[in-house]
């Protein structure tokens, strides 16, 4: 098995996951010994097969040996069965385990993890990599430990037949060694290729049927179909070239094979002549010889999916190593008074030149709306994000009741917040599953109902097959945009945070139904410190202060008529709007 330092270091730590699979693991391996001991007994027994029966005769013989032979691979299949069996339940234990820490890793990660790697990705972890990883973890190692048993077993018969003849025989085997490392090393190269345009087939795919509308509108279909057909092109080239290393492999090893069947036959002739070698002794060598070559054609082939595990597993191991969220904060924080304070606060995004948000300070108390306008790029999500940690500022102090936000613990920050977005996040569960969602133990069926209420959501969840308890679809999908809205409103009356923070909630909505939802929201907003990104600055009219974001910078800062008053950034986006409106 021919792997690099670095890669040796891969399997070693991925060793490591099958503790928890040790008791199966051994009653597995008993059951390759098992299967070893009876390939070697029955190489055995083909001596006196070949010597008693057809050289000599022997009548004693000839109904001892096949009960013998039957018993021999009665015990073979019964271990073979265990084997397979435990096996599976360890290297399948693995890929869940793997699975379940890469999953929860993931929604450890910051949020800007999330921005350089996209969802694709992380499902081509989640699924292929982890299958990979429990094929080369458990699987590989079956095979490698049942072939390498089977090897040693056969050529402990062939010593036991002529140690002799075995000895000229093993002499190819630094030849197999050597053939072997060139076409581990071939795997490897071309196996890890393979698995990146499989993710890249997978994000192409992604992106080109989660937006198919505008593909059929742009019409980009060709576009599309020629970009996934190159990339699924490239991955045809790359796994035919590791079939075909792993079929020259197989034919190499075969002719070697060959090659030690020539020399053994030409040995065991010299022995015979000798007197040293009966019929039945060389009949031995020939079947052990024979038994020997398929295994090691199956370590060869083995290469493969050891070296396409090895490279799942790294890129698995590239996650699971990534820092965690920064969370030292020890304030405990039951619920806040919810004072919002941004003191000369700075954010650059990595790779980025110009920074996301500079020098912001502004003051967002409690009861109050603090709307956040500007033209799109202008750093308005970027501000609102930092308030529940999904990025950390770069500068200046973020605080919360007078304290530093970073001094209270993630989990208490985040409670205090709800959000309602643009994009709602819903999902193939029921209405109430949704609505109470984080919360679904601690609700009652009365607290739902109030919140549906309120959030004008029973006028259409009343209507609906099951009510309350009616499925809503992948992503909320049997509902309208409307729709979602409101059951996301829902969901932030029944968190009742002191802190709520509304991203452009109502911008892609028709007329009557962003009239239910700005309706539903005002019962929301009452007694809380509401946040407000707001496109269409008709909403925010009546905020208590509006921040103007221009690339970044907080230019003006005010109420609606004194930002109008002063005929800057404020009134010319006004304006421009009331033009678009009037037309």
């Amino acid at each position: 098995m021919s792997l690099p330092p670095s890669a040796w270091a891969i399997y070693r730590r991925l060793l490591g996951l099958v503790g928890p699979y040790r008791g199966v693991l051994l009653l597995a391996l008993l059951g390759l010994v098992v299967e070893g001991a009876a390939a070697g007994a029955f190489g055995v027994l083909t001596k006196p097969m070949v010597d008693e029966t057809f050289v000599a005769r022997n009548r004693e013989f000839g109904l001892l040996l096949p009960l013998a032979i039957v018993g021999i691979f009665a015990v073979r299949g019964m271990a073979g069965y265990l084997t397979d069996l435990y096996m599976a339940k360890a290297a399948r234990g693995v890929a869940r385990d793997m699975r379940v820490r890469a999953m929860d890793k993931y929604l450890r990660l910051p949020g800007l993890r999330f921005d350089g790697e996209p969802v694709p990705s992380m499902l081509v972890r989640l699924g292929s990599d982890s299958d990979q990883v429990a094929q080369a973890v458990v699987d590989a190692g079956k095979v490698m430990l049942q072939q390498s048993l089977q090897v040693v077993a056969m050529l402990a018969v062939m010593l036991y037949a002529s140690w002799r003849v075995t000895l000229a025989v093993l002499l190819l085997g630094p030849l197999i060694a050597w053939m072997m490392d060139k076409v581990g090393r071939r795997y490897r190269r071309y196996g890890h290729k393979v698995q990146e345009t499989s993710a890249q087939m997978m994000l192409a795919a992604d992106q080109a049927l989660s937006n198919q509308q505008e593909v059929k509108v742009y019409g980009a279909r060709e576009m599309e179909m020629a970009r996934y057909t190159k990339l699924a092109n490239d991955n045809l080239r790359l796994s035919l070239k590791v079939e075909a290393t792993r079929s020259i492999s197989s034919a190499l090893v075969q002719l070697t094979g060959a090659v030690g069947l020539a020399l053994l036959l030409y040995f065991a002739g010299r022995e015979a002549l000798a007197g040293r070698l009966t019929a039945g002794g060389f009949v031995q060598l020939m079947i052990s010889m024979l038994a020997i070559i398929p295994a090691l054609k199956q370590l060869t082939n083995v290469q493969g999916m050891l070296q396409r595990g090895v490279a799942s597993a790294e890129r698995l191991f590239h996650v699971l190593d990534a820092e965690d969220e920064v969370d030292t904060g020890t304030r405990p924080l039951q619920r806040a008074q919810g004072l919002i304070e941004f003191r000369d606060v700075s954010l650059r995004y990595p790779g980025q030149t110009q920074p996301a948000l500079e020098r912001i300070s502004f003051i967002a108390r409690p009861g109050t709306v603090t709307a956040i306008v500007g033209r799109s790029g202008s750093g308005k999500s970027s501000l609102v994000k930092l308030i529940p940690r999904f990025y950390d500022p770069d500068g200046g102090q973020i605080l919360l009741d007078g304290h530093p936000i970073s001094e209270y613990r993630l989990v208490d920050l985040r409670r205090q917040l709800a959000m309602v977005g643009q994009q709602v996040m819903l999902f193939d569960g029921s209405v109430v599953e949704n609505v109470a969602y984080g919360e679904l133990q601690q609700t009652t069926s009365e607290d739902v109902q109030r919140a549906l209420s309120g959030a004008n959501a029973m006028e259409f969840v009343a209507h609906m097959p099951h009510g309350a308890d009616t499925h809503i679809g992948v992503k909320g999908g049997k509902l309208s945009g409307g729709q979602r809205q409101r059951l996301a409103i829902a969901r932030a009356m029944l968190k009742d945070a002191p802190i709520l923070i509304l991203d452009e909630a109502t911008a892609a909505l028709d007329n009557a139904s962003e009239r239910l939802v700005q309706e539903a929201l005002a019962h929301l907003i009452p007694d809380r410190t509401t946040l407000v990104i707001a496109h269409r600055l008709s909403t925010v009219e009546h905020a208590d202060q509006i921040l103007v974001l221009d690339e970044g910078r907080l230019v003006e800062q005010g109420t609606h008529a004194e930002l109008l008053a002063r005929g800057g950034v404020y009134a010319h986006l006004h304006a421009m709007q009331f033009r678009e409106a009037g037309a």
